[in-house]
């Protein structure tokens, strides 16, 4: 029983680190080689396990993949940019401060290359696309909705509007640069789309 007892953790953090392994592999390989050439045998290979140990918790490539970008924006979220949007009292320039850093984010290779991956496969799959809304891209659009409420409360903001919808309005131009890759994601830009936004966001009456 107390041999029992003493492999048990053992095996445990073991375990603990073949995931680990698992997922920074797969990190590191869709930015070297990109979505389509990424296979479990390359994961494997570079983890140092079996590939049945990867089937054995993940059903595909884009799972894993999925589980490992939303590890690194988790623990991204931990060290300190959790908690919504800034509220400076200024909607216009805290949307700005952060459509910038997200601009910065999103142009940076390391993020880039997974969070594309998962969009596009997410694109042909169903199954994916709902656990890819649902884990990374509804946390992210919900602070901004924090943030627009917010905006309603001290009247910067229309008090009529559809929230969910301004958040559209806001964010749609900048995926759809992104992902179809027609122009840089640059401050000009996002600080000339908030501008805009916050031009059709603003009170009935308010000066535009």
């Amino acid at each position: 029983m107390s041999s029992t007892t003493a492999k048990s953790p053992d095996a445990s953090r073991r375990s603990e680190r073949s995931r680990k392994a698992i997922l920074q592999a797969s990190m590191e390989l869709v930015g070297e080689v990109g979505y389509p050439k990424l296979t479990i045998e390359a994961i494997a290979a570079r983890a140092g396990v079996g590939k049945q140990t990867i089937y054995r918790w993940w059903s595909s490539k884009a799972a894993v993949l999925l589980d490992a970008f939303t590890e690194v924006v988790h623990d991204e979220n931990a060290e300190g940019s959790a908690g919504g949007l800034p509220d400076t009292g200024d909607i216009e320039a805290d949307l700005k401060y952060v459509l910038r850093a997200t601009a910065d984010e999103f142009s940076d290779a390391s993020f880039e290359a997974p969070y594309r991956a998962l969009a596009v496969a997410a694109a042909a799959d169903p199954e994916l696309a709902d656990q890819f809304v649902s884990r990374l891209r509804e946390p992210g659009v919900r602070v901004y909705t924090e943030r627009l409420r917010a905006g309603q409360e001290a009247g910067q903001i229309d008090p009529d509007l559809d929230l969910d919808l301004a958040v559209e309005l806001l964010l749609g131009p900048f995926q759809q640069r992104w992902l179809n890759r027609t122009g840089p994601l640059t401050h000009e830009f996002t600080d000339g789309l908030v501008e805009l936004a916050m031009r059709a966001l603003a009170p009935r009456g308010a000066p535009r």
